[in-house]
């Protein structure tokens, strides 16, 4: 199988703190790589260098191929990278499915004049509707479509997340922590939705629950201060 994802000598500092610190690895189209390590290892510092959401100071960055390392965010999301974050940024006010009309708004959307779009309810949208309800079921929140995001649960705010990320169609997807704070049956729950996106979406994700990681993971990589200590299966 191709690369999906190959970073080459990353190097991010902060001061005299080497955050991410001459590192290099690939992830395989269709797998899962968990990513581990103490807090303060660099981990997220890596997601923000591969999302674009901090410049980086040496290495490169090739998404299927093609060298992204001086693209701007909106230019990899384009390019079918999708990222959630270690803590919920919804539209607290918005229920559930207009939260995931906005995200599946550019994707599914069909070219219109300025005045058919601004003047235009979005619930008259049926393409991006249709595909929102499709999402909603996958993440386990077709029942939960006309609830505000204030009135979900912390679970559930997790898979909003995640379906909204789903929303822009990335074929890899970088989960920065979605256990964080969950029950036990969330949990579970939240670890078979991961896995059903093999082989269709290659994921990165972060988890500091070994069990969880070594579960869900086809690969795994230790990073201890910036720099992979250790790689390989889960065995």
């Amino acid at each position: 199988m191709p690369d999906i994802l190959d970073v080459k000598n990353l190097q991010k500092n902060f001061g005299n703190l080497a955050a991410v610190n001459d590192l290099s690895f690939e992830v395989i189209e269709g797998e899962i790589l968990g990513v581990m390590g103490p807090n303060g290892a660099g981990k997220t510092t890596l997601f923000n260098l591969v999302t674009g959401e901090i410049p980086l100071d040496e290495g490169s960055i090739l998404l299927f191929g093609k060298d992204l390392t001086r693209q701007p965010v909106q230019k990899r999301i384009a390019s079918q990278l999708g990222r959630t974050y270690q803590v919920s940024n919804l539209f607290s006010q918005l229920t559930v499915q207009e939260n995931l009309f906005l995200a599946s708004w550019q994707t599914r959307r069909r070219k219109a004049s300025l005045a058919a779009t601004l003047f235009r309810s979005w619930y008259k949208f049926e393409n991006q509707r249709r595909h929102l309800a499709k999402i909603a079921h996958r993440v386990g929140l077709e029942n939960r479509l006309d609830i505000t995001v204030d009135e979900l649960s912390h679970g559930e705010h997790r898979q909003l997340e995640l379906g909204i990320t789903l929303a822009h169609e990335p074929r890899i997807l970088l989960l920065d922590e979605p256990m964080a704070g969950l029950s036990v049956a969330e949990r579970g729950f939240m670890t078979e939705l991961i896995m059903s996106l093999k082989p269709e979406i290659t994921v990165v994700i972060i988890e500091h629950d070994i069990d969880v990681a070594f579960s869900i993971a086809d690969q795994v990589s230790v990073l201890h201060h910036g720099a992979i200590i250790a790689e390989g299966t889960p065995g």
